[in-house]
């Protein structure tokens, strides 16, 4: 039998409140009775989408990550708006960045990026049926879109110039269903 690890708050204040990330430090109270310290960061949540184009290639970003400095390959993905779903906020993320809507959509995974240190929730969906509608990026934002195959991502992840995690799980998810280890998802229509 699993014991109780819960930790519970019993004081809670926000140090810092940026544009869309806070910093809160806590102090919880362990499952045996003695009090710690605890900072994480409140995310508003994310979506990510692994995008099929009817050939098999795989839509990706090459964008700048100013945290780590150097420039990522990445599959699309943004932030929740308030109010939003997170199948709202992919198809608007996918329109927005790639310039492509989907015809279909496919649940696949909720993941949390950055346990140790934030609330973040992203869920992971796969989307097909594409079709080019124009990239409408914000004016804060510069990215290039390429069209990869899973071939290429896979010999990426394996050289070690494939970090991001979301993307290394997607490739994951993708060689899984491409071998037919898992089941495709079922599709539903945008």
């Amino acid at each position: 039998m699993a014991r109780n690890l819960d930790e519970v708050a019993v004081e809670t204040a926000v140090v810092y409140d940026g544009i869309f990330l806070r910093l809160r430090r806590d102090v919880a109270r362990l499952p045996g009775g003695a009090l710690a310290g605890r900072e994480f960061v409140e995310h508003p949540g994310a979506a990510a989408m692994i995008a099929l184009l009817d050939d098999g290639r795989i839509v990706v970003e090459r964008q700048f990550r100013y945290p780590l400095g150097r420039t990522f390959i990445e599959i699309p993905a943004g932030k929740l708006d308030p109010g939003e779903t997170s199948l709202v906020t992919a198809k608007r993320e996918l329109a927005e960045e790639t310039g492509y809507r989907a015809r279909e959509w496919a649940f696949l995974t909720t993941i949390h990026p950055a346990i140790g240190f934030a609330n973040e929730v992203m869920d992971l969906y796969l989307c097909r049926g594409l079709q080019h509608v124009g990239q409408r990026l914000d004016p804060d934002e510069h990215l290039e879109v390429e069209l990869v195959t899973l071939d290429w991502l896979i010999d990426e992840l394996r050289a070690g110039r494939l970090t991001d995690v979301k993307t290394q799980i997607a490739v994951f998810w993708l060689e899984r269903l491409r071998s037919g280890a898992w089941p495709w998802p079922a599709f539903a229509p945008a």
